[in-house]
């Protein structure tokens, strides 16, 4: 996995003037800066934001092709395996890039991700159309941005911070009414989904079992599988349990001094080293080695 840092050394960022204070990265793209994503096989310890405006491409994300067009924004969340197959010549779009370890200490990603839809951390889809509106006006975000990060003001990395934090409150309201719309999903279904990601933010350190959630909705096990795995596209109630965890540790991690073990009682792992295990898997390191790497 590769820091923000690492992906402008290895992309030839520097050469090419990419002006960065390591948290944050917004450029103006075409098809050829496009293919020099390869370089780092898709493997970004960042949150990327790339909204198109002219052309098409077609990527394989997580073994799926998709195609992106003039007007749709695409979604990369840390974890995710991308490969750009094509582009016309003509494609350009608008990237913002945001470092995990910055985008997770930031109230507005924090909440987003804890709160209805798991907004950011894109399961469902990373990919949306945007209506005229919506676009143009992510579009001027996007450009104040790229304006700030080029001034060399004495304020331009606050500004930055705000302009970013406004980018997601904006656009985890377009996701969650997106996914509204596509889904088509019943009342009964809908609601209790949302109640199930409501419970999620007190409840999933104590709690990693499904037959709680159920519980708490007066469903069966079964019943809550099913509806999550429906609005989801095929994720589980497991799926979501386990990312919170691990957001909740990378924060922990990051930005307190409790110790490893400390952590994993925090999250109600009954030994630490399972608590490693599943850190492990997740990220391809120990909880021991990330916070070393991040030090």
């Amino acid at each position: 996995m590769y820091t923000l840092k690492e992906y402008i050394t290895i992309t030839g960022g520097e050469l090419l003037n990419y002006k960065t204070n390591g948290k944050l990265l917004c450029l103006d793209c075409d098809a050829k800066m496009l293919f020099l994503t390869n370089e780092t096989q898709g493997y970004l310890l960042c949150y990327t934001f790339s909204l198109v405006t002219q052309g098409w491409c077609k990527i394989l994300y997580n073994n799926r092709e998709i195609t992106l067009r003039e007007g749709d924004i695409y979604i990369y969340s840390p974890g995710f395996q991308v490969t750009v197959l094509s582009a016309s010549d003509d494609y350009r779009y608008l990237c913002m890039m945001a470092d995990e370890n910055f985008a997770l200490s930031q109230d507005s990603v924090r909440q987003a991700i804890r709160t209805t839809y798991c907004l950011v951390v894109i399961y469902a889809a990373p990919v949306f159309s945007l209506t005229d509106s919506d676009r143009l006006r992510l579009q001027e975000l996007f450009q104040m941005m790229i304006h700030y990060q080029q001034s060399g003001l004495t304020h331009a990395d606050e500004c930055q911070r705000i302009l970013f934090n406004l980018f997601i409150t904006d656009f985890a309201a377009i996701q969650e009414s997106t996914i509204r719309q596509q889904r088509r999903l019943s009342k009964r279904v809908e609601d209790i989904f949302i109640e199930f990601i409501e419970l999620l933010p007190n409840n999933f350190a104590e709690h990693h079992d499904i037959a709680f959630y159920a519980s708490k909705l007066c469903i069966t096990t079964t019943y809550l599988s099913r509806v999550v795995r429906k609005v989801s596209c095929g994720r589980t109630v497991a799926d979501y349990i386990n990312h919170f965890i691990l957001m909740e540790s990378i924060y922990l991690l990051n930005h307190t001094s409790l110790s490893i073990t400390q952590i994993a009682n925090q999250l109600n792992f009954a030994e630490v080293t399972t608590f490693a295990r599943f850190f492990r898997r997740a990220k391809g390191i120990t909880p021991r080695e990330y916070r070393k790497n991040i030090a």
